[in-house]
Order: C-alpha cells, then structure tokens, then sequence
C-alpha cells in the first residue's frame, strides 16, 4: 500500500507563510522530501531534505528582523523552547543567546502520512505495549500519530495522547484530524509530563495511551504505573537501540530496570557464570520494542523481557528486521528473529559453547596448584569448558591440585577453607586426570567429556563448532535439512549439545569413520519434508 498525506493541503503553505517571501518562494520550487528549514542570525538560510542534501535558499544573511516577523507569525515558545502554528503539524524550535533572546529558528515540516505503520500493524493490533527508539529523524511522531488515529477509529480504542509540545497532535486547542478521534492532552510545561501522564489515567479511563519522548526518570515511573494498570503504552525514548537503554540510568526502568545478585557456588557453576552476574529487575514497562533503523527498516523485539536477558549475559540477540518497499508501501520480513536462549534452556546442559557468553562472565576461575597450567589451559582450550586458569587463590572458585601436594595436613587445604573454595585433586599431571578433575568440578557427566586424545584434535574440535554453527543458520534459513562432515564421537556430541541450543534437532548418520551429523529444521518444517 503506497502511503498517502493526509494533512489538509494548506499546511505546508502555512509554514511557508511565516518565512521571508524570497526564502518561501525559493523553497516552493522543491517540497519534495522537504524536512526542516534553518534560519540562524547571520548566516545563510538552509533547507534540509530527507535525503540529507542542503540547499541554501538565499545568498543574503538571515537578519533580526527576518527573524522578528517569523516569532510574530507563530504560537507562543513553551518551556523546551518550542512553538507551532495553529491547526498544523509543523514545529518552531527556537535558539536563544545568554540573555534569552532568540537568534535562530529551525522549522520542521509536519506530516501526517497514512500507511506508516502497515509495517508493524500485526503489533499494533495485539494490544500489547510497545516503546519505539532511533535517531532523530527518521518518523517515530509520524507513527505515533497514525497509531493514535488507527487504534481510535478502526479499532474503536479510547486512546489519549500526551503531547508535551504539540507535536503530535498540532498547535492550538482543536488537535489535527491526523490523530482521528483520539483526544489530546496538551502539557504546559515539559517538566509536568508524567503528572499529566498520571492524570490522563486516573481521569480519563483510556485504554490506550501515547506518549512522545520519554526522557526522565519521573516519566520512565509513570509509565510503568500507567503500564501496571492493564493500560496499553505506545512510546517513544531517547536511544537508538535496546542496548543503548541498558546503559541510560534513567531509562532502563522502562525495560525492567538492572540489579547486581549473587549466586550461591552450585548456582553459578550450573549456569556457567561467575558468583556475581547482573540481572533484570522486574518487568519491563513495555512488551515489544521497536528500533527505527532508517525510514525504510525497522528491527523487532518481540519478548523485551527475554532480549534483555540475553543482552545481560552478553549473548548477541538477533531481532526481527522488516523493510518496507518506498514505491509500493509494501514491507517484508528480511530477517526472523532467532530463538531466544533463556537461562531455563541452558541449565543442566553441558556448558561447551563458549559463543554464548562473553569469557568474562562465563568462567569457574581454577587455581593450578602444582598442576602442570600448559596442561590445563590445553584441556579447557579444546573442550571449550567455561574455565578461566587463574594466577591467585584468592581469585579462585576452586583449586586443582597434585596429589603428592595435597596429602592430608598440607596447608592447601588450610588456605582453602580459608577463601571457602574446594579442592580437587589430581593424581598426576596428564590429560585423563586434569579432564577427569574438571569434569567434577563442573559438576559433568563421565560421557560429555570422556577421554579424548588433544593432542592432535585442538583444531578440528574448533573447525567442526564452526562448521555446525554455519550450518545452523543456513537450516533456520532455509528451512531444510543439512549434513556435516564426518567427525569423530566425542566431537559429534558437541556438535548435538550446540544444535539443541537453538531449539533444533540432529541425528547422527552413517557408518565409521563416516558417521556426521544431519541437522534438521524445525518440527513444523521436519512434517512436510517427511522426516516426522
């Protein structure tokens, strides 16, 4: 569907009106993709375009008194320094001196397009609550605009917007048909946002509420309130991406805030983590998070709760990316969104695929005490165990130590009781003892680790993983089965334990040496293609 304007024709000329007459008659020649226009005292008046090219509209400097005409012809500046014009979508940003006076305007054009949204109407319509992010520019007013007007009119929702500038719904006491029959709260002032947030709920039962740029922590709490009392919450925050979030004190409440846990030694050797992780701390305010890449893409978050999980452990998270066609309006999805990997799917399973964590956060620190550390690094190397070897027994979370040095009274064991840290203890320095002393301190079954031969299996240990985590990706892809190279037992049971993770299904197949792995796409897939 190819997007219409649906902002009554006069509006563009209306902004126009308020320019100096041969900067407006300049401007008029190319509206197309027009974004903003700049006038700044003493300089040369510019128009920007969505395609980022400027053009200066006048070889003469703006002057006082271009800008005096053009602050007479619009509404008055609120407290953030905006104004607008009546009964239209465009907004007037004021630059000030130190003493207040105004030296510089920016005009930014205000549509209101119809089938922006067609993109993620499938969200729209699920009733839960979304929070879009992205750079300035690139349409996060215009979505919320048309939400607004789809959620009041075609879904018959009491929606109520909270438009702090005017932004969304225009200048003046009457909002623009943009919004359709969703009413308007207007904010006096920016700092009074999230009291009138509250207001609108506890006054007006909305069922829907849309809210333009939450940016503090006093909005980020009403938010949550509006959210706890079954309201549905559109939004927008200051961020370009989810993990950006994370990192904005102020804002990450609105994703379900971060706290510091520790967890007890079993706890943190199950899941293959150090004692102290962080954690989401509650729910998040908003179910779905959508980031605004540019105009034409868009990557989704379907579960905010389990992508930040994800992001918290270090995993890469791989949302879905939709692409909407200029020409037609039409979008598709370029890129499904991968399984999510929760702590639930992991627990209990063997902790071999170092690719889903970062080292820092996945290691059982091990102190070598007479054990060969060469050895040991080996062994943790080519088995991919979550084993970091450190140089101190205060670093340590357990301690691997030679028998001929940890005979009963050694003062090891003194030391250990002293940091509250095991000891394990291996009979001499070879490669089945230090495998065998780790496969207990990581509390393993006998077969996950077996004994295998290292020495001349470090590499294609490495080259298989690789190779099935390429496979994986082609099998989601592709939606079809997929075979590996023939490998050796051991090496075919991690290939397993990694396929698992992402909620797939292998077999082993052939004969020795032959024997390799066939991957298998999901169930639904597996059914027509005949495998179940």
């Amino acid at each position: 569907m190819k997007m219409d304007v649906i902002a009554p024709a006069d509006d563009l000329s209306t902004l126009l009106d308020i320019l100096p007459a041969p900067l407006a008659r300049v401007v008029e020649r190319d509206t197309n993709g027009l974004y903003e226009i700049v006038m700044d005292l003493g300089r040369l008046p510019e128009a920007r375009y969505l395609d980022k090219h400027t053009v200066y509209l006048s070889d003469n400097p703006i002057t006082a008194a271009d800008l005096e005409a053009a602050i007479s012809k619009v509404g008055q500046f609120s407290g953030d320094n905006r104004a607008g014009i009546e009964r239209t979508l465009h907004r007037i940003s004021a630059l000030r001196n130190r003493s207040g006076k105004i030296i510089g305007l920016t005009c930014r054009i205000g549509r209101a397009i119809s089938g922006t949204i067609e993109v993620i109407r499938d969200l729209v319509e699920s009733g839960k609550s979304i929070l879009f992010l992205g750079p300035p520019g690139v349409g996060k007013t215009t979505k919320l605009r048309e939400m607004a007007r789809v959620l009041a009119d075609e879904l018959s929702k009491r929606v109520i917007v909270i438009d702090t500038s005017n932004e969304i719904a225009g200048d003046g006491d009457v909002p623009h048909p943009a919004i359709g029959r969703a009413r308007r709260m207007q904010v006096p002032r920016p700092e009074e946002q999230h009291n009138v947030m509250i207001e609108a709920v506890e006054n007006h039962t909305p069922e829907v509420i849309v809210i333009d740029e939450i940016g503090t922590e006093q909005e980020a709490q009403a938010a949550r309130t509006i959210a706890e009392r079954g309201v549905m919450l559109i939004g927008t925050a200051h961020g370009s991406a989810l993990d950006n979030l994370l990192k904005n004190p102020t804002l990450v409440d609105l994703v379900g805030g971060i706290q510091t846990v520790t967890l007890g030694d079993d706890e943190a050797r199950r899941r293959g983590t150090q004692k102290t992780v962080l954690e989401r701390a509650a729910e998040p305010t908003f179910d779905i998070c959508v980031e605004i890449l540019d105009r034409q893409n868009l990557a989704v978050h379907r579960n905010v709760a389990e992508a930040v999980d994800q992001l918290l452990r270090g995993w890469q998270i791989h949302p879905e990316i939709r692409r909407r066609d200029e020409s037609t309006g039409d979008f598709a999805v370029v890129q499904k969104q991968e399984p999510a990997v929760t702590v639930s799917m992991i627990e209990g399973l063997e902790p071999f695929a170092s690719d889903w964590a970062s080292p820092k956060e996945t290691h059982l620190k091990v102190y070598p005490y007479a054990v060969s550390k060469g050895l040991l690094e080996r062994v943790v190397k080519t088995l991919q165990l979550p084993v970091e070897v450190v140089k101190g027994i205060d670093e340590a979370d357990a301690i691997l130590a030679l028998r001929s040095y940890a005979r009963a009274g050694a003062k090891i064991f003194s030391l250990a009781e002293a940091q509250g840290v095991p000891v394990y203890v291996v009979k001499s320095n070879n490669l089945p003892q230090i495998q065998k002393a780790l496969r207990e301190a990581l509390h393993l079954e006998e077969s996950t680790i077996g004994s295998v031969d290292i020495e001349g299996d470090i590499d294609e240990t490495e080259v298989a993983l690789e190779e099935a985590r390429q496979a994986i990706g082609k099998v989601m892809d592709r939606l079809e089965p997929l075979e590996l190279s023939p490998r050796k037992a051991y090496i075919r049971r991690l290939q397993h334990q990694l396929v698992e993770r992402f909620n797939l299904s292998s077999r082993s197949v052939g004969d020795e040496p032959n024997r390799r792995l066939r991957i298998l796409p999901p169930a639904g897939a597996q059914k027509n293609l005949g495998y179940i």
